[in-house]
């Protein structure tokens, strides 16, 4: 069977098709997707004009597979791994990967000229990992290996949304035990910031959210309210103008705010000043919760077979790789936590 994908196109029009996928070049691996989940910030990718994604592109980012191939030079992967795709990796030369800070890298690898249309034109993937698709090729970085009993449609979500709520908690904020926490929107990034302050012994989790149905979810998944109220930490999960302001007004004396939601291009936000700085309210950006695949991922997959992370309980549904545009209209429904397709 020819390999296939969902490719985004100029204009906006996106369809299941066939596609071209190369054998994996010096110190790339080929992996076959075996299940990947359908993430906001593919939405994101439509809905802002390919966000800076040249056209066509081939969505999906949140992806676990089996190695199928590796390329020249591959030393720490084979043939039949079971992988969490990372779109998130480390170059090791950027200024701050030199400086030891590996996970605030500006150049994350890509593997490049491996994907195309069948007409030849080259595939862009989204985040440099393209997962709405049967296969895909990546730098053997972002490709780490999990314990083959984490079934692939609960391990693909480690590789964004898992990853970003939780490792905004303990890496971006870290939130101390006995921390007071809110979360502002409650999709599957903002249940895993609430499995996230869980771990980290968080003594409150308040969960906002207009739907009741997101507020539900999130008792189950640990949060102790649903409504508002001061605390030490307070994460945006939704990036708009009202949920930010509502952020810094729930952060008490010396507070932090974390903002992790991805904001239409225009967003704004107004800041009064003296009370930010009376408050001294600290404001910090989450990008992916500043995770680093190689070491987070491992521990995310342990805590999960151990009992101590949730992610069955977030796959609300599977789906085939046709089964896309479903996917993201329920998402934008608010109708799942995750629909994972099993291509």
């Amino acid at each position: 069977m020819a390999d296939q994908g969902v490719v985004l196109t100029e204009g906006g029009t996106v369809a299941l098709e066939e596609i071209d996928v190369g054998a994996p070049g010096p110190g790339e691996v080929l992996v076959r997707i075996d299940a990947t989940g359908v993430c906001h910030s593919d939405l994101h990718v439509i809905e802002e004009n390919g966000w800076g994604h040249a056209y066509p592109v081939l969505l999906g980012h949140e992806g676990a597979g089996t190695v199928i191939e590796t390329g020249e030079g591959v030393d720490t992967l084979a043939a039949g791994d079971r992988v969490v795709l990372g779109w998130k990796t480390a170059c090791g030369d950027c200024a701050p990967c030199r400086r030891g800070e590996p996970r605030q890298c500006k150049r994350p690898p890509a593997a490049r000229g491996r994907l195309h249309r069948h007409d030849g034109t080259e595939l862009t993937p989204v985040l440099r990992t393209g997962t709405f698709a049967t296969h895909t090729v990546v730098p053997q970085v972002a490709a780490v290996k999990v314990p083959e009993e984490l079934p692939p449609e609960q391990a693909c979500l480690i590789g964004c949304a898992v990853a970003t709520g939780v490792m905004s908690v303990l890496e971006t904020a870290k939130v101390w035990e006995g921390a007071r926490v809110a979360v502002i929107g409650c999709g599957a990034v903002g249940i895993s910031v609430i499995q996230g302050a869980r771990i980290a012994g968080a003594s409150e989790i308040r969960a906002i959210d207009l739907d009741e149905r997101k507020l539900a979810q999130a008792l189950h998944f640990g949060a102790t309210h649903t409504e508002p109220g001061p605390v030490d930490f307070a994460f945006d999960v939704v990036g708009r103008r009202t949920t930010f302001e509502q952020a810094l007004g729930l952060a008490g004396s010396s507070g932090t705010v974390v903002l992790i939601g991805l904001s239409p291009a225009g967003e704004k936000a107004e800041l009064d000043l003296p009370a930010l700085f009376a408050k001294r309210t600290r404001i910090l950006v989450s990008h992916g919760g500043d995770h680093l695949p190689q070491e987070d991922f491992p521990r995310l997959a342990r805590w999960s077979l151990d009992g101590k992370l949730d992610l069955a309980g977030m796959v609300t549904r599977t789906a085939p790789l046709a089964g896309w545009k479903d996917a993201l209209d329920a998402m934008r429904d608010g109708d799942v936590i995750r629909t994972v397709l099993v291509p």
